[in-house]
């Protein structure tokens, strides 16, 4: 099957294919998934931030994450833990179609609205902020780190955006395992590929940020990358 992601080779089957696939995972399953994800995380960011304190670098400081939509990983318990840490945390917001997002500012027991798209939003007086790191909900991912995403084309034009203005960010997808797509996928000539895919089973291809030493298996902290 060839499932390049154009009009010609039905997009809109195989994200409807994809879409089916996460609805069909067990809750106990789904449960155990984002947990695992919310560790991996967790230990990640500690470690990246540990290796640029000891090299006298600027540690990620500020984190654009998402609520979740229905079958998404859900990552709020970790958004909540992140910002009683001192992490700075932002949701995205839809300013406008075809336009990137914003990333506003988030704390606990802010009250968000819903926005287009059914995302649910911070208001539009929170503070817009330009993230160091980027969770990406993502629907579809390849080995290489490519993402298929929902077809709106936000996530793609934000980090264009990103990239465009010269802001240093790191890009993780975080997508469910039944989200892999085969070697014959051809990513369209607009898709952003990201830094890293994590999933329940680990980081696709590797930890971003932690050199080329770092572990692909075994743990940092307490959890698992890998």
């Amino acid at each position: 099957m060839n499932d390049q992601n154009t009009a010609q080779n039905n997009a809109v089957a195989l994200r409807t294919r994809l879409r089916q696939a996460r609805t069909e995972i067990p809750e106990a399953q789904r449960s155990r998934g984002a947990l695992l994800m919310r560790g991996r995380l967790f230990t990640w960011l500690n470690a990246v931030r540990e290796q640029a304190s000891k090299q006298g670098n600027a540690a990620p400081a500020t984190v654009a994450a998402f609520w979740p939509l229905t079958g998404e990983p859900d990552l709020r318990p970790l958004l909540k833990q992140w910002a009683e840490a001192g992490i700075s945390v932002a949701l995205p917001a839809i300013r406008e179609p075809d336009a990137p997002l914003e990333f506003r500012a988030w704390v606990p027991g802010d009250a968000l609205q819903r926005g287009a798209m059914g995302v649910q939003e911070p208001s539009p007086d929170r503070p817009v902020v330009r993230p160091d790191v980027v969770l990406v909900p993502t629907l579809g991912y390849t080995l290489q780190a490519d993402r298929l995403g929902y077809g709106g084309g936000y996530y793609d034009r934000t980090l264009a955006d990103l990239r465009q203005t010269g802001h240093a960010f790191t890009s993780i997808g975080i997508a469910w395992n039944e989200g892999f797509l085969e070697d014959e996928y051809v990513p369209a000539a607009h898709d952003e590929r990201l830094d890293a895919i994590l999933t329940p089973d680990g980081w696709v291809p590797e930890p971003p940020l932690l050199g080329p030493s770092a572990p692909t298996g075994g743990v940092i902290g307490s959890f698992m990358l890998r």
